[in-house]
């Protein structure tokens, strides 16, 4: 081993590049400073592809122009992409010799994270197909397709159709629940009637899902299940707690859980992201523009903060006994400022100052401006999202085996 006596060479991918032994320790580079800690070849070789020992030369079979970029950066102290290279693959390279996102450039940043949403996992994500380890049974393969993927064959369309109709016939269900003329107790008893086959049917699909599914920590976590799970549970919750109280109990807090419990069955409008594209679109979106959600509250929240100061002290401040009561507190004028700035115009309260009419101008006229900025960006991810996930369903339709499909 003359790592310590000599010079170093190292050959990435047929370029050589020359270091001597004490300039290599002081690398920024990890992978190549913990190279004069190694006691034996085999050490090194964990580290090397390959290692010559009478030419002291280091064998790496890595991109070479992207590791002269990463040494600009040892000279220069400023990394950036190399031109005409994917950014991922870059980032690669950058893991590889020891380098994280933080020592690229702020806009070579910005590539990057944009190039990691666009590549991110999405809110619907698809489970890893079955390797020869894990050998399942046909029947059990056919049955996760079938709950999983609801253009996979004639009998998921047919188990999603239902699913939606359960769903559709819910939701009927809740919004007549607070209609006046419902409050019968045989119109109650019927709707509980309703109410327990549709959350029966709920119930065992998500257990049939549970069962046939590969990964079930994985399973848990899908955001899509966590909903269906939140959709489940309060009909169990209300029906224990009005079996534990009784429904004449002067537990008000009680009665009052049972009524947010049951309204929570909203929750199962959401079910129908799992067979419409459009409502997977509309997730993926927020889930990849979560930055520019974020950007827009904080133009929103610093907007309301500077008008609604301004209105108080134009409609009330300056006059106190006289002056516009709507506008007394600063909180108060919050409210004219959203519904102002979102162009909404309640009416429920507004400017009679001068001054506080052309401020109120200027209020719409900047959340039209502010609420515009971050649409563009939106409205790219959304169309973008919308084209992955119907290429993707179009190619989940065409692998799936015949005998699923006929």
């Amino acid at each position: 081993m003359k790592i310590g006596s000599s010079l170093c060479t190292l050959n990435v991918g047929g370029r050589r590049f020359s270091f001597s032994a004490e300039l290599m320790k002081r690398l920024p580079l990890s992978r190549l400073s913990r190279l004069h800690l190694c006691v034996s070849e085999s050490e090194l070789l964990e580290l090397c592809d390959d290692y010559d020992r009478d030419r002291n030369e280091f064998f790496f079979d890595r991109h070479s122009e992207a590791f002269s970029f990463i040494m600009l950066y040892v000279q220069h102290g400023k990394l950036r992409f190399v031109p005409q290279m994917c950014e991922l693959s870059f980032y690669n390279e950058m893991l590889y010799w020891g380098l994280e996102s933080a020592d690229l450039q702020p806009c070579c940043q910005r590539r990057l994270d944009g190039r990691m949403s666009d590549c991110f996992v999405h809110y619907f994500p698809e489970e890893e197909p079955r390797g020869p380890e894990e050998p399942r049974s046909r029947w059990l393969e056919r049955m996760r397709r079938t709950f999983e993927e609801p253009t996979s064959s004639l009998a998921a369309q047919i188990l999603a159709s239902v699913s939606m109709l359960f769903v559709v016939i819910s939701m009927v269900m809740l919004c007549a629940s607070t209609l006046p003329d419902w409050t019968a107790a045989e119109t109650m008893d019927q709707q509980r009637i309703i109410e327990a086959v549709c959350i029966g049917w709920f119930t065992a699909e998500c257990v049939i899902r549970f069962l046939v599914s590969r990964n079930k920590w994985e399973f848990v976590r899908r955001p899509l299940n966590i909903i269906d799970l939140l959709a489940i549970m309060p009909f169990y919750i209300s029906v224990t707690v009005t079996f534990l109280t009784g429904e004449d109990s002067q537990m008000q807090r009680a009665g009052v859980t049972l009524r947010v419990l049951r309204m929570m069955r909203i929750f199962w409008v959401i079910k129908l992201a799992r067979h419409f594209l459009g409502l997977q679109t509309l997730g993926l979106t927020l889930r990849r523009c979560y930055r520019e959600m974020v950007m827009l509250l904080i133009f929103i929240c610093v907007a309301m903060a500077i008008f609604s100061a301004l209105a108080q002290l134009l409609e009330h401040g300056l006059d106190l006994e006289t002056g516009n009561q709507d506008y007394a507190s600063i909180p108060a004028a919050c409210w004219w400022v959203i519904i102002s700035m979102t162009t909404v115009g309640y009416g429920d309260m507004y400017p009679v100052t001068v001054a506080g009419r052309v401020l109120g101008g200027l209020c719409v006229l900047s959340g039209i401006i502010l609420l515009a900025l971050p649409i563009t960006f939106i409205y790219h991810s959304f169309v973008q999202c919308y084209h992955e996930l119907k290429v993707r369903s179009a190619r989940r339709h065409r692998a799936a085996p015949a005998e699923y499909i006929h």
